[in-house]
């Protein structure tokens, strides 16, 4: 625990009795899952609050409609546009709370003056379909991990394991987190590079499928399955225009790659890809790797990973106002994101630590993950270099879509701390918002079906 605060190593001290190995798991008792729904909500979060009150009890999510909703609208509309910022944090000591703050944040205050956290009343608005929580409770008792935490068996969609054991477990209750069965948008994705200029690096058509999610399935998931399906249509800028993407990861990226293949207008040819993990994403310009995308996308097979407990955090959260909000240029500011519009609250996250394995690659040394308990969505991560070095920080702007009762954390930010760059991916506020639709035909889901739909 080197390098913590004393509240910090405190935090994490009362939680150790959770950090165990990594072997194979398998399940709770029928003891401890009795606490699903009773102490623990459906999914495994604390039902009670903070005992400072800060953080509320959880009483079921964000279930009625907000106020000012207007027949018709495509944005989703702030439910909490009405309140004000209980504390502002500004400067290098964070006044006094650099314990509730990543190392990321804190260093985001350090440098730049003119960043700030604003601090908003905590809603834990996050509530999930029925039938995702009987598959929880389910899972509870009968999902496994396997391979030393790499693989999983008779685990049904919704979370793997409720009742973590350990950060690979964790971890994997993020990446199979429900984001909705297929939802539709248009999105712009922005860099701004160290003197303040702002380049549109995509603006694109995308289709996500979650052929998991189907509330009839009642069997559970295989390795090899295809676990996220994902179609982009590039619109902007120009020299994007007309190309297209199609990806599709498996349940297990360990036992089944994703499959990448894009269509080149000028080549007028569907090519398959490899996008490595610790590549530099392309369409970030390098701000980040490819397994940054939404904070992280893999199975983290390179690092040996610890759950180090939870901790009471401020984070990005029901970040409505940022966003869907249609003009850019109000969000983007030198050096970070426009603090007026962002939403920070103090919500219980699990910390999950991933150290680099000997004779492993990665261009990260040690990496922590701040996993949101209501969610399971890593909603921050920290990522330092070889040299130990913090190196990026990535977060996600988690809204709870209280029309179709579904998280999304698909709109994110990486800050590299090298270049003084950042990336803002997947803004749908200049557009329609998000639409939940029927899923594609299987025949929609082949190579060849990408080479007509990128048309410049």
């Amino acid at each position: 625990m080197a390098g913590l605060t004393l509240a910090e190593r405190s935090a994490v001290l009362a939680f150790t009795f959770l950090a165990i190995a990594c072997g194979a798991h398998a399940g709770v008792t029928a003891e401890e899952a009795a606490a699903l729904g009773s102490t623990l909500t459906a999914v495994g979060a604390e039902k009670a609050g903070s005992a400072d009150g800060r953080i509320p009890e959880y009483t079921g999510g964000l279930r009625a409609l907000p106020a000012g909703r207007q027949a018709g609208d495509t944005r989703l509309v702030d439910p909490f546009a009405q309140e004000k910022p209980l504390q502002t944090l500004a400067g290098a000591d964070a006044g006094g709370a650099s314990s509730q703050l990543t190392a990321g944040t804190l260093e985001l205050l350090r440098r730049y003056p003119s960043f700030r956290v604003e601090v908003y009343p905590t809603h834990r608005t996050v509530a999930y379909p029925q039938f995702l929580i009987d598959n929880a409770r389910r899972n509870a008792t009968d999902a496994r991990a396997t391979d030393d935490g790499l693989g999983i068996e008779n685990v049904r969609a919704g979370v793997p394991f409720p009742i973590p054991k350990n950060g690979r477990e964790v971890m994997w209750n993020h990446r199979l987190r429900y984001q909705g069965r297929a939802v539709q948008f248009k999105y712009d994705s922005w860099l701004v590079d160290a003197t303040g200029q702002r380049v549109l690096t995509s603006t694109a058509q995308s289709l996500w499928e979650f052929p998991a999610f189907d509330p009839q399935r009642v069997s559970p998931l295989q390795a090899r399955e295809p676990w996220f399906m994902w179609k982009v249509d590039y619109t902007g800028p120009q020299r994007r225009a007309g190309e297209a993407l199609l990806l599709i990861e498996a349940v297990n990226p360990v036992e089944e790659p994703r499959h990448t293949w894009v269509y080149y207008p000028g080549q007028r040819r569907v090519r398959s890809v490899e996008l490595a993990d610790d590549v530099p994403h392309s369409s970030s310009s390098g701000t980040y790797t490819n397994d940054d995308a939404f904070v992280y996308t893999g199975a983290l097979e390179r690092f040996d990973v610890k759950l180090l407990g939870k901790r009471e955090l401020l984070v990005p959260y029901n970040t409505y106002r940022l966003t869907y909000h249609a003009q850019p240029e109000d969000l983007l500011q030198p050096g970070h994101l426009n603090p007026q519009m962002l939403r920070w609250e103090l919500h219980r996250v699990w910390v999950v630590e991933a150290t680099l394995r000997p004779g492993q690659h990665h261009v990260y040394g040690r990496r922590v993950f701040y996993v949101d308990e209501d969610s399971w969505t890593a909603l921050a991560a920290d990522e330092y270099d070889l040299n130990g070095q913090l190196s990026r920080a990535v977060f996600a702007l988690l809204t709870y879509g209280y029309e179709s009762g579904t998280p999304a954390s698909f709109n994110h930010v990486a800050y590299d701390l090298g270049t003084r760059n950042y990336f803002l991916a997947f803004l749908p506020g200049p557009y329609s918002g998000l639409h939940h639709v029927e899923p594609l035909p299987a025949s929609q889901w082949s190579p060849d079906s990408i080479a007509g739909s990128g048309v410049r």
